[in-house]
């Protein structure tokens, strides 16, 4: 019988703590769900009034605020949303984020509604959120998740600043926010980004790369994509343009692209974009039971939409090596433990998509301080860096050495770091330092098998670890 999402959640929790020394006690504050709140509200739409059910589920406030997306799916339940709160609240301790795990949900298919709708929806929803502080900077603070992007962020804010008209710090209510409404650079690729990152770090692991039965980095690699929404793509669009993998398999829910040559991600996206969906982008490429593209021979598999899509059904016919989980449990609990008995390498979800939530981090203090990263410093760092290079061409001169900077060397020496690169490069060491330990744990265990068991233990005791420092 295949566990539910939240039950796999819960198996994989006990078996991390089956090999801790945790006290009963603070086992169970640790694994229960603090609170959820359950919201059906009506709004007037097309001449009658439609109930909506939205929920906001508190894992853990052992740190505050708590931090979590809010998605739009007709598949939302308490279940669900009670299992994502629970896994924010281990996604954050393990990259050092100083929130609590919280997470959101409305029953409502986006596909459905008009913007200006979606907006009244949205509004009602925030509303009956914010008037009971389950939005609140220093208390409960959303982003975005499946269904939900930047312009339900800024509808967000803005509500909450019509009902708090003195808070100063009102636009970090809520992160993943547009640009130009207090959002940060580099937030819509973040976690795909990290995704990027997250296998930058593994490659760097020689011991992990040998038991994933592979060698050399990402160059080369063949790679398939599941889920070509904004994960997907910014993971697959970084790994061909930066580390040149290939990008061999794209699956949606239409079906499947499949070419061993390599797919044009960007045209793939602009396609998807222009007409819901892949089909009739390539017959000679087009599978169209899309979900046996999993079961294609490849280095690495990015399942990047839906939970349970790797499950006991098709884990036996898994043939990558590599499995990164950049959605929220794509991997079953049953087939998680078929996969690792197979010396399948796993690179868990709690790590592998914490781009996002790092990011919103970085987003959440830069509306706490009110500036933008690198204002202050940034033309102070090239002018540091053109002394040298007037000092090391005056040099060339006075000797006659003929010496010449290369002029790539020249430029991009001397630019300083605005906010996009002190972003990347924020996320970048939260991903490295992250990774190493799990891999230390993972490496130096001879009880834990796997990343997975690896990132809870890490995480659990980090939060064991604030609940102690609180005296509860």
């Amino acid at each position: 019988m295949e566990p539910g999402f939240r039950d796999s959640v819960d198996q994989m929790f006990n078996r991390a703590v089956g090999l801790m020394d945790l006290s009963p006690g603070l086992e169970e504050k640790i694994r229960v769900c603090n609170a959820t709140y359950t919201v059906r509200f009506g709004v007037r739409l097309r001449g009658k009034i439609h109930t909506f059910t939205g929920y906001r589920s508190v894992h853990s406030e052992h740190m505050e605020p708590v931090k979590g997306g809010i998605r739009y799916s007709m598949g939302v339940d308490q279940d669900e949303v009670e299992a994502l709160a629970a896994l924010m609240t281990y996604k954050c301790a393990l990259v050092e984020a100083p929130f609590g795990g919280s997470k959101g949900g409305l029953c409502v298919d986006p596909r459905e509604w008009d913007e200006h709708e979606l907006e009244q929806i949205t509004r009602r929803f925030a509303y009956e959120l914010i008037k009971r502080d389950l939005i609140n900077p220093s208390q409960n603070v959303p982003a975005p998740d499946m269904g939900t992007g930047e312009r339900e962020m800024a509808w967000i804010a803005d509500q909450y600043k019509r009902m708090h008209t003195t808070d100063i710090n009102g636009n970090a209510c809520v992160t993943g926010k547009p640009p130009n409404a207090g959002g940060i650079a580099g937030r819509v690729e973040a976690t795909g980004r990290g995704v990027q990152y997250a296998l930058r770090a593994f490659f760097r692991d020689e011991e992990g790369v040998k038991k994933a039965g592979m060698s050399g980095d990402l160059d080369g690699k063949r790679v398939i994509v599941q889920g070509l929404g904004n994960v997907g793509y910014h993971a697959a669009k970084f790994l061909r343009d930066e580390d040149g993998s290939t990008i061999i398999g794209i699956i949606e829910r239409d079906g499947a692209l499949f070419n061993p040559e390599g797919l044009d991600v960007d045209r793939v996206r602009e396609w998807i974009a222009k007409h819901g969906g892949i089909a009739g982008y390539s017959d000679m490429h087009h599978v169209k039971d899309g979900a046996t593209v999993l079961e294609e021979d490849c280095d690495i598999l990015i399942p990047a939409a839906l939970e349970g899509v790797i499950n006991l059904q098709n884990a036996d016919r898994i043939k990558a090596p590599l499995i990164i989980e950049a959605a929220n449990g794509p991997v079953t609990a049953g087939a998680d433990q078929v996969l690792r008995e197979r010396g399948v390498v796993m690179i868990p979800d709690m790590y592998a998509n914490a781009g996002g939530v790092t990011v919103s981090y970085f987003e959440w203090v830069k509306n706490l301080s009110h500036i933008r990263f690198g204002r202050m410093g940034r033309r102070q760092e090239e002018s540091r860096h053109q002394l040298i290079i007037n000092e090391l061409e005056r040099l060339s001169r006075d000797k006659e050495l003929n010496w010449e900077l290369s002029p790539d060397f020249k430029e991009k020496y001397l630019r300083g770091a605005g906010e996009l690169e002190l972003v990347r490069s924020g996320l970048d060491d939260t991903m490295r330092i992250a990774y190493q330990s799990m891999a230390d744990v993972w490496h130096g265990r001879d009880d834990v098998h796997d990343l997975r068991t690896a990132a809870y233990l890490v995480a659990i005791d980090k939060v064991a670890a604030s609940y102690r420092a609180k005296g509860l």
